[in-house]
């Protein structure tokens, strides 16, 4: 079958799920991966006929996006911040809400890394997306990455040596830790924030596929883990420290007022690129 052919029964078969924007990225996302072509190589190649091993390669793929299966599980991979990331069901697929949380603490820290050593923990790390990232941009920074997960720090490890860069994986529960024995200049944290009144919302990609432990809060204490953070950064914060969160979009104000009565600093609330409240910053 002829490889133009056969993206015509693909975006079909798809339809119904997804949009056509969503349908052509998926393909050629797959277009780059199993046959290291673009765009541009397709047209110029309309010819290019599909053997029996590589078309059953697209339709096993198809398959699993029929399900609605994550296409970063699918590839095992994805990009974040300029970067490449190994992804499997024990960790989230990052999200660009999150790489503008990274470069807002690259921008605040920038100059200051440059002239002395940056000693940064980010707490419930997953793929270590945020952690790598940071460590990658900024220089003389010293990386921690905290996570409960033994399974998905062994995916962060491999994905620090994948972008050449060293940090210091603890596997804990930040929920169980009453003091993290040392200081640190920035804590940054992503941690699970969507209530089980907010599944709804939550599409069935993400809601089949991807690992509960690391989304969902009861919904009764959904600042549990904020909490909690920020009671170990205020011990372990250096003067000056900053603390960062990606927060849920309906608990700006909560949010907040967590920072505020528990001292902090020079607190700012930002919007993402949807305009949702995600992201806080307060200092010590």
């Amino acid at each position: 079958m002829y490889l133009k052919e056969y993206k015509i029964q693909f975006t079909k078969e798809l339809s119904s799920i997804y949009d056509e924007h969503e349908i052509d990225s998926f393909f050629y996302i797959l277009l780059d991966a199993f046959h290291g072509m673009k765009r541009v190589d397709l047209a110029i190649n309309h010819n290019m006929e599909l053997d029996t091993m590589q078309l059953l390669q697209w339709e096993t793929v198809l398959s699993q996006l029929v399900e609605e299966k994550p296409i970063q599980y699918i590839l095992g991979e994805t990009e974040f911040y300029g970067l490449p990331f190994y992804v499997n069901e024990n960790t989230l697929i990052p999200r660009p809400e999150t790489e503008e949380l990274v470069d807002w603490i690259i921008k605040e820290t920038k100059d200051k890394s440059q002239n002395s050593k940056v000693r940064i923990l980010d707490i419930g790390t997953g793929t270590g997306c945020i952690a790598i990232s940071l460590a990658k941009n900024l220089t003389n920074a010293e990386v921690y990455a905290l996570d409960v997960s033994e399974k998905a720090l062994v995916i962060a490890a491999k994905n620090a040596n994948r972008n050449n860069v060293e940090i210091t994986f603890l596997n804990q529960s930040v929920l169980e830790t009453n003091d993290l024995e040392q200081k640190f200049d920035i804590i940054v944290s992503n941690p699970p924030y969507v209530r089980n009144l907010e599944k709804q919302e939550i599409k069935k990609n993400v809601l089949d596929f991807e690992p509960h432990l690391a989304l969902f809060v009861e919904d009764n204490d959904a600042l549990l883990f904020y909490r909690k953070i920020t009671e170990l950064a205020q011990k372990n914060l250096s003067e000056k420290g900053m603390l960062f969160f990606e927060i849920n979009q309906y608990l700006g104000k909560e949010m907040f007022a967590l920072l505020e009565n528990n001292n902090f600093l020079n607190i700012e609330l930002r919007k993402d690129i949807y305009g949702n409240d995600r992201m806080i910053k307060g200092e010590i």
